[in-house]
């Protein structure tokens, strides 16, 4: 299983720090994804890192305010979020799977998923 936490209430331009703690297995071979999804709305891909943490992708509108990392010696991924904007606003999700990088964005594509946790910037 995936646990998120770290969601909460901030002010436009402040900072959050998500993680996603892994249990039952280890997802040290895992790619892991962060995705987020607002009411009525499709899940949408936001950052992701391969198993070793050698590739790091993200959506273009988070690109230089959000970094992905991972320990997996505690099998666990952070998201860490800065400069935050209301438009970040929703349910952030962690997700796991063994796929190849080139699939990194597809929300199809992930087996394991986290219970999200709910970001709210406001303005």
């Amino acid at each position: 299983q995936l646990q998120a936490s770290g969601g909460g209430l901030v002010q436009a331009g402040g900072s959050l720090r998500l993680s996603c703690a892994a249990s039952g297995r280890t997802f040290s071979y895992y790619n892991m994804g962060w995705f987020r999804q607002v009411p009525g709305k499709e899940r949408e891909f936001v950052a992701a890192i391969a198993w070793n943490g050698g590739n790091r992708d993200y959506i273009d509108s988070v690109k230089g305010r959000f970094t992905i990392s991972r320990e997996n010696a505690r099998n666990t991924v952070y998201l860490q979020m800065k400069s935050l904007k209301p438009e970040d606003t929703a349910a952030y999700y962690c997700a796991a799977n063994r796929m190849v990088w080139g699939a990194r964005k597809d929300v199809d594509k992930y087996a394991y998923w986290g219970q999200g946790t709910q970001v709210t910037v406001s303005s």
